[in-house]
């Protein structure tokens, strides 16, 4: 009897030891003012540190024109080969800038280039000016989106991050809005850029700009990829990092550091622990066929179902298999149905517990039937043993 309580106990203690556990707030603090770390294809927090005090972001405020530039490229209200004429405000811009002249033109990729690579105040104003015709009118889209992304503490005053008294966020609110940003893949094109030059000025007196990248970890952490640095005095140095190993992609976001290095070397810390502890398992992409759903008084009888988005749950390392996958579908849809109707979930659970919950929607329109479609229909139908229907 003793000897088997020794070996119960001894296994309940390997057990222990087998599993990881991430490092708890407790456990662990950064020097900054306010840091998340983030897994951004849950949006789960693994660590956080006055999360949601307001604080000033600096240059790390182009996040935010980054991605309005990329929804708008992707909703084709611009493209990267637009010539954008540089406004005398663009080029009036202090701070870091490439040193553009009024009237002389550059392409949107050209400006985004100058934007992830140099934190060029110029070329994000002129990308704004260029999507929403003044800067001012492009604030107001940023601050519109950022409410919509989930922000509680965010107002931006202008879009590039030079400093002002009413320009602020959060640590968390920077780490949803690069959430928003990694989304879209074609960022990374230019994020991981280091060193590019460019010609400025007016035809006939071009000069080379050398935009270098003020991210370090670009070439000394392992998976880093982006995404944005940022300093001014009152906000000391801030740092959104992003980095990708296997299908787990985290997002590190620092304010507020007393120096530039520690920003970086924090950043890993933060890297390290969520890269250390969890992964990131893939559970189905929107490309992939749920079901299919039948629809009544439809031209096509049958729709595919997908998710609304690709779906990625966070689990502890070693605990992969213990997830399970349960969906909610309508019994069936009457047309007219548009492509992206909502018609029902895919729920991931982990030991009963809800990890996510993601829209399973039509892949394609199906259009209402025509009296004599659905005439014939009956017909066949009446005749047809429903074996074979």
């Amino acid at each position: 009897m003793r000897t088997r309580i020794f070996f119960t106990l001894m296994l309940l203690a390997i057990l222990s030891f087998a599993v990881p556990y991430p490092a708890c707030a407790d456990e662990m603090s950064v020097d900054a003012q306010g840091a998340v770390l983030m897994d951004a294809g849950s949006g789960k927090l693994l660590f956080e540190q006055a999360a949601h005090e307001k604080l000033y972001p600096a240059s790390v405020t182009k996040i935010m024109t980054t991605l309005l530039a990329m929804e708008a490229l992707e909703g084709g209200r611009i493209s990267l080969e637009d010539r954008v004429i540089i406004s005398r405000n663009a080029a009036g811009m202090g701070g870091s800038q490439i040193y553009m002249e009024p009237e002389e033109v550059k392409t949107v990729e050209q400006l985004l280039k100058a934007v992830v690579i140099a934190s060029g105040n110029d070329a994000s104003v002129a990308l704004a000016e260029h999507i929403a015709g003044t800067e001012e009118a492009f604030v107001q889209m940023m601050n519109q989106r950022a409410a919509e992304l989930g922000t509680q503490n965010t107002n931006f005053v202008n879009c590039h991050g030079l400093h002002d008294d009413n320009h602020y966020t959060s640590a968390y609110d920077v780490a949803l809005m690069s959430r928003g940003l990694v989304k879209h893949s074609k960022i990374f094109d230019w994020t991981t850029i280091w060193m590019e030059d460019i010609e400025v000025g007016k035809e006939g007196r071009f000069t080379t700009f050398t935009m270098v990248n003020t991210n370090k970890l670009l070439r000394r952490y392992e998976g880093a990829d982006g995404l944005k640095t940022g300093s001014t005095n009152a906000a000391k140095y801030c740092l959104s990092a992003t980095a990708q190993r296997g299908s787990m992609r985290l997002i590190a976001v620092l304010l507020g550091c007393p120096t530039s290095e520690i920003r970086f070397k924090e950043a890993e810390k933060l890297l390290n622990s969520g890269f250390a502890n969890y992964n990131s398992v893939p559970v189905a992409s929107k490309e992939d066929v749920i079901e299919r759903l039948k629809v009544n008084k439809g031209i096509e009888r049958w729709v595919n179902v997908k998710p609304a988005e690709d779906v990625k749950v966070l689990v502890l390392k070693g605990q992969e298999g213990s997830l399970e996958k349960e969906i909610v579908l309508s019994p069936d849809v009457t047309a007219p149905v548009a492509e992206g109707d909502k018609v029902g979930e895919l729920i991931v659970k982990q030991d009963g517990e809800v990890l996510s919950i993601v829209d399973l929607v039509t892949e394609s329109p199906v259009e209402k039937a025509g009296l004599f479609l659905m005439l014939k229909r009956v017909l066949f139908d009446w005749v047809t043993p429903a074996e074979q229907l």
